[in-house]
């Protein structure tokens, strides 16, 4: 019996099980070379199917970018938004001792939530913060939305943790979100080259990094 042209795959793979590996490569492949240097030919040849399938399966270099970058945004933007609505006092493992802890930073909880949402395609980070996207394309409006809403959570969790300080500049607020931002890309460009650490890992590295700066800036003003 003939299998439906919908279900159908290439070499005894199905269609759906072969449309994950070209979205897992392509995934890899955006994120490590960025939209323009990438190619369809080669996530085609990565995967093993010819470029006119995967045309067939996707459509266009921008269409494949945007079934990559879909997921991974809404994926993203729900650990984020998760975890700074989620219960301050909910008893996690803390990310120093591995110990249930009555409180959990927010700052601490939401990485820890990006590191899981990321685990196994460390690169779709890249994915969403390309900066070598078409100008004024669907692609780049696309990204465009998902990192808007994900620094609007941002800026909404810095401006909290300034007010608690006394600080209601929206400079200083405008700052630390900046900042916030260039640290996730960071922490996570080193997490790809370090394949071995798992998300739980990375979130008590944090920690440890959080408390030795606490260290360093309460030394330096005494």
């Amino acid at each position: 019996m003939t299998t439906p042209p919908s279900k159908a795959g290439t070499k005894g793979v199905p269609r759906a099980a072969r449309e994950r590996q070209v979205l897992d490569v392509a995934t890899e492949e955006f994120g490590r070379r960025g939209y323009e240097a990438t190619t369809v030919a080669a996530v085609a040849t990565r995967v093993g199917v010819t470029k006119p399938l995967l045309h067939h399966y996707f459509g266009s270099k921008q269409d494949l970018y945007l079934a990559c970058l879909n997921p991974v945004g809404d994926r993203l933007l729900h650990a984020v938004r998760t975890a700074m609505t989620g219960p301050a006092s909910a008893a996690q493992p803390t990310a120093v001792t591995g110990t249930a802890s009555a409180a959990q930073p927010t700052a601490l909880r939401v990485l820890h939530a990006l590191f899981t949402a990321l685990d196994g395609r460390r690169e779709a980070w890249f994915v969403l913060y390309d900066t070598t996207l078409p100008p004024d394309s669907d692609a780049a409006r696309r990204a465009a939305y998902y990192r808007r809403a994900i620094d609007d959570l941002a800026a909404t969790g810095t401006a909290d943790l300034l007010r608690t300080t006394g600080s209601s500049d929206p400079l200083d607020a405008d700052a630390l979100a900046y900042a916030w931002r260039g640290l996730c890309t960071a922490l996570v460009r080193w997490w790809v080259s370090h394949p071995d650490e798992s998300p739980e890992a990375m979130a008590q590295r944090c920690a440890r990094l959080f408390t030795a700066g606490r260290t360093l800036l309460t030394e330096a003003s005494e």
